[in-house]
């Protein structure tokens, strides 16, 4: 078994211990559907980097294996900043290569778009409901070199198990429904 840190790199969260290191220029829209989380200026790598080491140092010094770095697709979203492709596959690699000099595998988390370019610096990728919108495809690079792919549904869409569990067979991914609380419940694929 193995034990994954999630961590928020890519957005700000009101409720978060450490929300207060966080400089005013770097927080910028909100997350479209989360009042208390805004995203981040990921080109900023000077002023976010004491605070993401000491969130991986944390899940470092906690015993974890894996980091699953989150929202790192901020180029994609209304951010309130002009962040390019290129600005965030150099943030997207620096945050895999702090978590690797800790130690611990790089999860990549959900930036279909630049799989292909990014599949050598992380050890895995983690998606949401990659079946349900019909995007697993984009993470095959993972796949294709023999890297894992874990991936979870939830029971808030109209996905059924057998659904989920039969393109989890077919794309040779790893698959999970849970509840979005994500609380103890959970099916998996037999």
């Amino acid at each position: 078994r193995k034990v994954i840190c999630y961590v928020d790199v890519g957005s700000w969260e009101d409720y978060r211990d450490d929300k207060d290191r966080f400089p005013s220029s770097v927080i910028g829209q909100e997350y479209q559907g989360y009042a208390d989380e805004r995203w981040l200026d990921i080109r900023q790598i000077e002023t976010l980097a004491p605070i993401l080491q000491a969130r991986f140092d944390t899940c470092r010094d906690k015993g974890f294996d894996a980091v699953e770095a989150d929202n790192v697709d901020g180029f994609e979203q209304n951010t309130g900043f002009s962040i390019t492709a290129a600005d965030q596959l150099r943030f997207n690699r620096w945050v895999a290569s702090e978590v690797q000099k800790r130690g611990m595998l790089a999860a990549l988390k959900n930036d279909g778009t630049q799989t292909a370019e990014l599949v050598n610096y992380f050890d895995l990728v983690v998606t949401e409901e990659c079946v349900i919108q019909e995007n697993c495809q984009q993470y095959a690079p993972f796949r294709t070199a023999g890297k894992l792919h874990i991936h979870a549904e939830y029971t808030d869409t109209p996905i059924k198990l057998d659904q989920m569990c039969a393109a989890a067979k077919t794309q040779k991914i790893t698959s999970v429904l849970k509840r979005r609380a994500l609380d103890a419940f959970r099916e998996t694929c037999n």
